[in-house]
């Protein structure tokens, strides 16, 4: 039987995961399941596109209180600045974040996302505590604003709690101002137990995210391995790794081994894992992770704001390796965006053009968008993969009137999309899970969340 016309949607040109398709019908159920998609159809009543349709994307890597911090930064305060001269700063922004400024910050957030072509969010959540450091007397506060963050602003979510104990390799104690992160492994899985439920009301996905080898000794990381996979043997696992130089220098030390080298070979990392960011690697580091059916977890506009480097995406693609993008601190919240950083840091590296193209696509952004989707929806654990049977209806339509697409076949113009507009300014309307969640390039919330949010970071500066 045929979905009714309010669940079924016209594109005179659709992305799906084999690539454009002309006069393309897509209808999901009640509860935003793809149930058929098909191409040469007729509109038969259904509302029509106002251009291309795109898959939603997910945005796999997110640290949402720090949207507040963006901009804030961006001046010379040492003599040489880096990754952690700007991680001081931020530990002095986290140290003032509450509840009611968390929740206002991450609803403008993920509208803001929305607006941005991203339809699910992974949110890497470490800030757990009071601002002394002490356990609220729900332990699930901050984690509960962020999930109601998340539907307000109807935006899909894979929450990924935050184990963190230590300040460095060799189990260094952790800092007077990382008290707000740290939990044992057992109140970690504690935390688990009791977000799992108002998770799944939300249609959401519960994860746990070791922060990095450097914070989480190895007993703890495979207790908590061991523990998450009791509770969800499908839950996804993502951690920061070899993000920095003197990360990896620091790990040498620490274990004779490089970060990715001994992730590999003292933790069960699959399909389940995220490496995020993964910046320094050797040649046979990128080809034994990629071997692993593990997502690499791109970042690049942080990665770009931070000084960090630039991950070898030709030789991970090389192995077959998965990858997808996040936004990570926010510096910039554009799903189009992140492609154009991502292709334009391999050119800059290479000297060389269109070098995320591949053999199947020519165009580099449709060859970057269909991939990005895939893993994107691999390190969420959900079902958001693309246009699809059985995937979620999370959908982008592009203005093909907009300047920059006007007149120009499909595939140009997403490349204009990504490569020739304010990225943004072509987006007109995105569906998550069925439901309408921008018109006309705009969130119903746009307004009363963009003034929650510009109140509650003058509160939180104040706060210092």
């Amino acid at each position: 039987m045929s979905e009714p016309l309010q669940r079924q949607l016209f594109a005179a040109d659709a992305l799906l995961p084999t690539g454009w398709a002309r006069d393309v019908l897509v209808a999901w159920d009640g509860a935003g399941r793809i149930t058929a998609v098909t191409p040469n159809a007729q509109p038969n009543g259904a509302a029509v596109a106002p251009g291309p349709l795109l898959p939603g994307m997910p945005n796999l890597h997110s640290h949402a209180f720090q949207r507040a911090f963006a901009g804030l930064t961006e001046y010379r305060g040492e003599s040489q600045d880096s990754f952690w001269s700007w991680r001081n700063l931020m530990y002095r922004f986290a140290a003032r974040i509450t509840p009611e400024s968390l929740e206002a910050i991450a609803t403008w957030l993920y509208v803001e996302m929305l607006e941005a072509g991203y339809t699910s969010v992974c949110e890497f959540h470490y800030v757990h505590h009071d601002q002394d450091g002490r356990p609220y007397a729900d332990d699930a506060t901050l984690s509960l604003a962020l999930l109601r963050a998340a539907k307000s602003a109807g935006i899909g979510i894979t929450l990924l709690p935050v184990l963190y104990q230590t300040s460095g390799f060799g189990a260094k104690p952790p800092r007077a101002d990382q008290a707000r992160f740290i939990r044992s492994t057992d109140n970690m899985l504690s935390l688990l137990e009791r977000l799992a439920p108002a998770t799944r009301a939300l249609g959401g996905i519960l994860g746990l995210a070791p922060h990095s080898l450097r914070a989480v000794p190895p007993d703890s990381l495979a207790a908590a391995v061991q523990g998450l996979t009791a509770l969800n043997p499908q839950a996804p696992i993502h951690i920061h790794i070899a993000e920095q130089t003197q990360e990896v220098e620091d790990c040498i030390a620490w274990s004779g081994q490089r970060p990715v080298q001994w992730l590999l070979e003292h933790a069960p990392v699959d399909e389940r894992w995220c490496l995020v960011h993964a910046t320094h690697m050797t040649p046979q580091e990128y080809a034994d992770a990629a071997r692993t059916g593990a997502v690499a977890g791109i970042c690049p506009t942080t990665e770009a704001n931070l000084g960090d480097g630039i991950f070898d995406m030709p030789l991970w693609l090389q192995h077959g390796g998965r990858w997808g993008v996040g936004s990570d601190s926010h510096a910039c919240v554009n799903a189009a965006e992140e492609l154009l950083m991502l292709e334009y840091g391999q050119r800059l590296s290479l000297r060389q053009r269109n070098v995320l193209a591949s053999s199947s696509q020519a165009e580099v952004a449709t060859a970057m968008t269909l991939q990005a989707v895939q893993g994107g929806a691999q390190a969420s654990g959900r079902s958001v993969s693309g246009l699809a049977v059985g995937q979620q209806a999370d959908l982008v339509a592009l203005d093909a009137r907009h300047v920059a697409l006007a007149g120009l076949p499909a595939p140009s113009m997403l490349s204009s999309h990504v490569f020739g507009s304010h990225r943004t300014s072509a987006i007109d309307s995105l569906w998550v899970a069925g439901v309408l969640r921008v018109a006309q390039g705009r969130h119903a919330l746009h307004d009363a969340a963009a003034q929650a949010f510009v109140a509650a970071r003058s509160t939180t500066i104040a706060a210092g």
